[in-house]
């Protein structure tokens, strides 16, 4: 049976609070991708939201909050964790750091770890679905584990039957990319994952970063598998040509005459508009005819360090994610 999607209006935002409280699981909208969200603090309802996802359970969850105190309940904040916070909360800043004594969030979300993910949503429906609910969110991005997230209400319909209560539609996700993780110990701001918010503006408050985007066998943040964002079709980057089978995505110029009818992520060779566009296109790319899917080179820069770890992850061979 199909999962129901609604369209977010006020009464369809409180009925998808009550049903997280009691236990379900309810896609929502944020700025960066839709969510599949759990009630946090309930351990039965993080391990439904792993079973439904496919999900591995040394995978962490971030945990989404209201507003900067109720992360300063779950999450400790040392001063420049603060001062990221100041900066970039509500926004696609999610910050790792260690559990606060009193946390009531499962440790079946923060896989065991003693750290926590945290961010605070921009998004007004993910806002208003907290408040709602009343209680921290678990939210991991709101498709089957390991595949392209989902930017759209029907991407998420796509990946999940009736084991998800509802999805609140509230459109295209405006970024299109997940929250970047920066992890803050000893004074030291440390990226886990590229996203959303670029290592530029993250260095405009924190001055120099560390970098640690690499596989654990026990991650301490989402998004770190070498296998992940993944269409079905094999995905190859950094293609000037296409060869026989593939479908080609664009990205500016035309790198070859092939490339000329592909979808394009941005004509105009904007970033952002790229990152808003990747995983809708990728999705339609990967439903289509063509046996594997090229695309053209991305600058790393900017959103682009983003949008090329997507698909050096999507890349990579299919193994567990």
């Amino acid at each position: 049976m199909a999962v129901a999607v609604v369209a977010a209006t006020d009464a369809a935002i409180q009925e998808a609070g009550r049903r997280l409280a009691a236990g379900d699981l309810v896609a929502f909208p944020t700025e960066t991708v839709y969510g599949l969200g759990a009630d946090a603090t309930s351990d039965a309802a993080v391990a439904r939201l792993f079973d439904a996802k496919g999900r591995p359970r040394f995978n962490p969850l971030i945990i989404h909050v209201a507003n900067p105190p109720a992360a300063a309940a779950l999450v400790v904040l040392d001063g420049l964790a603060e001062r990221l916070a100041t900066a970039f909360w509500p926004g696609p800043l999610t910050l790792v750091g260690q559990r606060t004594p009193d946390c009531p969030v499962s440790y079946l979300a923060c896989a065991g770890l003693a750290t926590i993910a945290v961010r605070v949503p921009a998004h007004p429906v993910a806002r208003a679905l907290i408040r709602a609910a009343a209680r921290p969110i678990a939210g991991p991005s709101a498709n089957r584990s390991g595949r392209l997230s989902a930017t759209r209400p029907e991407h998420v319909a796509a990946d999940f039957d009736d084991r998800v209560a509802l999805v609140l539609d509230g459109g295209p996700t405006p970024l299109g990319l997940e929250s970047t993780v920066v992890e803050v110990v000893g004074g030291r701001a440390t990226i886990l994952r590229p996203g959303a918010l670029t290592e530029e503006a993250l260095m405009a408050v924190a001055g120099p970063l560390e970098r640690d985007e690499g596989t654990e066998g026990h991650p301490r943040s989402p998004g770190r598998l070498a296998s992940h964002y993944a269409p079905e079709r094999p995905l190859r980057m950094n293609a000037t040509s296409l060869l026989p089978g593939e479908a080609g995505l664009a990205f500016g110029q035309a790198p070859a005459p092939s490339f000329a009818d592909a979808p394009n992520l941005s004509v105009r060779e904007d970033l952002v508009e790229a990152a808003a566009n990747l995983f809708a296109m990728l999705r339609a790319l990967d439903q289509g005819p063509a046996t594997g899917i090229a695309v053209a080179p991305v600058p790393e820069e900017g959103l682009g360090r983003a949008i090329n770890d997507r698909l050096r992850r999507a890349a990579e061979p299919k193994g567990l994610c």
